[in-house]
């Protein structure tokens, strides 16, 4: 009884909004079949017929300004084609291939339904126009003529921006403005994206940013903020200075930043700068008292790049530790003194720099290795050794030089003329038997260990042309003339042994 007296009372009420549920919900079903009737109505009739639309081939270069070109990414211009929607391919031929084409604004929340398919009239119903007393949304040339299915937009840009919309976002559409033959070419439309004030562009991040670039073009430091501030007391105004603090001393630059900073924020930051272009030079500098062959290579922004030993050239990675903070300071010492940095094309020019020194020492070395030592030319005041020798004409001059003279001549090794160790004239006229004759005449061969004088010649030949390096040919000319010195004391003693037997 109860169940029945509630169903009574209720069903004047629930019948009408049952009825009126259920109404809306038919009328909604049976206005997507009819939709769907229309879209697929030219397929149905003919399935082999084509389906053709139109399409964006590039992406919009992000962020936009208002009053700034619309251009496609890396500065290109946007293109549009005419393409087979299912094969694909852009057609090249027949009076689709040269439609005109008219860009328009759309709002950035239309998507179409599934499979991104949409009709004219949905299409048409959301183009945004201007604003009522403002200039048309898109300034520019909004038409283009197909040439071989392919499109360039020209110059068009946005006269306001997007905050004022629904979305808050815009799209960029294209759609065919004379249809060949009645055929449906559906519309093109962009991904959505929002357009700034131009104002905004002043404060622009630039991806990838320039060495000469302010420093807070760089994300996560904003003009005139915190961080901007702290890094300008500290003299690091453009993006060179910021990577150059980084590879110097990048503690000191994440003090500077402070606590405010975040791992996060810093992380974004550095990777930001690390993706500035670079020229390819490198600096080269050698430390005082290296002679030009130890030094350190890095970059404009003070990167180590490798290191300079003894002529040979290490790239950072076949470096150790110790080698790469021996670098880093060398590195700290060359931005102190810039005037004695040498400079190169690139690391190519560096290292073919670096073998010709290599080639050249090694010429150097070995053509002081076959003169028998390095030493420095003689000059006016030191004495000759050699000279010395031809000018007295004989022992009884040799024998005042070589008593007197002999200590304060070898105080002065490095006043020899290099050439005199392997002089082919001077060796001839050491071996010259006639010059053998300044020897004294008692003095046999077999005194010397020699059997004959023949021996003798031999020896003194094996002694003056054997080539050797710097300290051998000093030792051979202290044994010569100690050798001179005896025969000189001797002869002495038996001038003096006659005088008094007399």
């Amino acid at each position: 009884m109860k169940l029945q007296s509630v169903q009574h009372l209720l069903e004047p009420v629930l019948e009408p909004l049952i009825r009126r549920v259920v109404k809306e919900e038919v009328e909604v079903a049976f206005r997507k079949h009819l939709n769907n009737m229309k879209r697929n109505g030219g397929k149905d009739v003919n399935s082999t017929s084509r389906i053709l639309q139109l399409q964006f081939l590039n992406n919009l270069s992000l962020p936009v300004f208002t009053g700034t070109r619309i251009e496609a990414e890396e500065c290109s211009v946007i293109k549009v084609a005419i393409v087979d929607s299912l094969t694909g391919q852009i057609v090249s031929s027949g009076p689709e291939s040269s439609a005109k084409v008219e860009v328009v604004v759309l709002e950035g929340d239309f998507d179409g339904d599934e499979g991104d398919n949409w009709t004219l009239e949905e299409f048409k119903n959301n183009i945004v126009r201007e604003r009522e007393g403002k200039k048309p949304l898109l300034a520019g040339d909004a038409f283009l003529t197909l040439t071989r299915g392919i499109g360039l937009v020209g110059e068009i840009s946005f006269s306001d921006n997007s905050s004022w919309t629904r979305s808050r976002r815009f799209r960029l559409g294209a759609r065919v403005v004379d249809g060949s033959d009645g055929t449906r070419v559906r519309e093109a439309k962009t991904e959505s994206f929002i357009v700034r004030d131009h104002r905004g562009e002043l404060y622009k991040k630039h991806h990838p940013p320039s060495l000469s670039d302010e420093v807070w073009r760089l994300e996560k430091i904003g003009k005139d903020g915190a961080f901007h501030k702290r890094l300008s007391r500290e003299n690091i105004n453009c993006v060179k200075d910021f990577l150059t603090m980084l590879f110097i001393d990048p503690p000191r630059l994440r003090h500077i930043l402070g606590t405010g900073m975040s791992a996060k924020m810093w992380e974004v930051t550095v990777e930001h700068a690390r993706t500035c272009v670079l020229d390819k030079r490198m600096h080269l500098y050698c430390p005082p008292g290296s002679q030009q062959k130890s030094g350190v290579v890095f970059n404009i922004v003070g990167q180590v790049m490798g290191l300079l030993s003894e002529c040979q050239y290490n790239t950072i990675d076949k470096l150790s530790e110790t080698e790469k903070i021996e670098a880093q300071n060398l590195v700290i010492s060359a931005l102190q003194h810039w005037e004695e940095v040498v400079s190169f094309d690139d690391e190519a020019s560096l290292t073919s720099s670096v073998k010709r020194e290599i080639s050249n020492g090694t010429k150097y070395l070995a053509s002081q290795e076959i003169r028998g030592f390095d030493y420095a030319q003689p000059s006016a005041s030191s004495p000759d050794i050699i000279s010395t020798i031809y000018s007295v004409g004989g022992l009884s001059g040799l024998d005042d030089y070589a008593l007197h003279g002999y200590e304060q001549a070898l105080s002065y090794p490095g006043q020899v003329t290099n050439s005199l160790i392997c002089d082919t004239d001077i060796t001839q006229t050491f071996c010259d038997e006639d010059h053998l004759r300044y020897f004294d005449s008692d003095l046999q061969p077999q005194s010397l260990g020699l059997e004959s004088q023949a021996d003798l010649q031999t020896a003194v030949d094996g002694f003056l042309l054997r080539r050797t390096v710097a300290v051998q040919a000093q030792r051979r000319w202290t044994k010569i003339f100690s050798v001179l010195k005896w025969f000189s004391i001797k002869r002495r003693v038996k001038e003096k042994f006659r005088g008094l037997q007399i």
